[in-house]
């Protein structure tokens, strides 16, 4: 009588799953979730009609509008501009193309009050480009476009740098195989290429619009910081927390926190559905 016996499992690297998930657990709950659970804990305590009361309170809300309006539309900017340059970068040899290619990762190593007092230098009315642009009656410095601007600045790199590696491993073959059928460039893009780089090209939109809506240095500088106008939620936050107004600090924050949940949650069920999409019609 023979004994079958079951191959024997090769040895993880890691340790068991029951380990590492609850390492992971632990750590994401330490860094994330209690933080953030605290957020709503303290809001929680305050009623809900204060914290109704501060979180709709006019220049509450008229922060917030700018920066999830800003955010979303630096971007958007990101997500055309990034696809080009990723496009330029990886499609393209040119002289120069490696300074320029280590040229897109400057917002991340440079600090943001560096970024937003160059951005002022070169916006405001008597800067290179302002001086520039003023006689025509436009103005970025000190207005909600300048917040724009300083939020395209420090996104851009997020889409590049997500675009870029599935550019470069895409099957260049699949696009002389369209074009030996009689396909169009046009075609070509719009059907094989496009379609394969939407994921990424929504992981760097998220990314950006995660970013943007947080930051902080780069705005203050360039933004002018008016009420009702120019005065993003972060900046609003720490304003709340220097008049001890605790309670207000923490409404806002808690708004910021579920909208942002919201939007990113629905930027991943559209990647979602987009792989989905991609693998059927495959």
């Amino acid at each position: 009588m023979t004994v079958l016996s079951l191959p024997k499992r090769s040895p993880s690297v890691l340790p068991g799953f029951g380990l590492t998930m609850g390492l992971t657990l632990t750590w994401l709950s330490l860094i994330i979730l209690i933080p953030l659970a605290g957020v709503f804990i303290k809001s929680a305590g305050l009623g809900w009609d204060a914290f109704l009361a501060l979180a709709t309170d006019a220049r509450t809300v008229a922060a917030l509008k700018l920066s999830f309006g800003a955010a979303l539309a630096a971007a958007a900017i990101n997500a055309v501009f990034g696809l080009l340059v990723a496009w330029v970068l990886v499609r393209y040899d040119f002289p120069g193309r490696r300074i320029v290619d280590a040229a897109i990762d400057l917002p991340f190593a440079l600090p943001t009050a560096v970024a937003g007092l160059a951005l002022t230098a070169l916006y405001a009315p008597n800067g290179w480009i302002g001086s520039l642009i003023e006689p025509l009656g436009l103005k970025i410095a000190y207005t909600s476009a300048g917040v724009v601007v300083a939020l395209v600045f420090i996104g851009l790199p997020f889409v590049v740098r997500t675009v870029q590696p599935v550019l470069a491993d895409f099957d260049k073959e699949l696009e002389e195989a369209a074009a030996t059928l009689g396909a169009t460039r046009f075609q070509t893009i719009s059907r094989i290429v496009f379609p394969a780089l939407m994921p990424p090209l929504l992981t760097g939109f998220a990314l950006a619009f995660a970013r943007g809506v947080g930051e902080y240095g780069s705005i203050i500088f360039i933004a002018g910081n008016i009420p009702y106008r120019s005065e993003i939620a972060p900046l609003l936050i720490v304003i709340r927390l220097e008049e001890f107004n605790y309670a207000g600090a923490t409404a806002i924050a808690a708004v910021m926190l579920v909208i942002s949940f919201a939007l990113l949650l629905v930027i991943n069920l559209l990647q979602a559905w987009n792989r989905r999409r991609i693998g059927f019609t495959g």
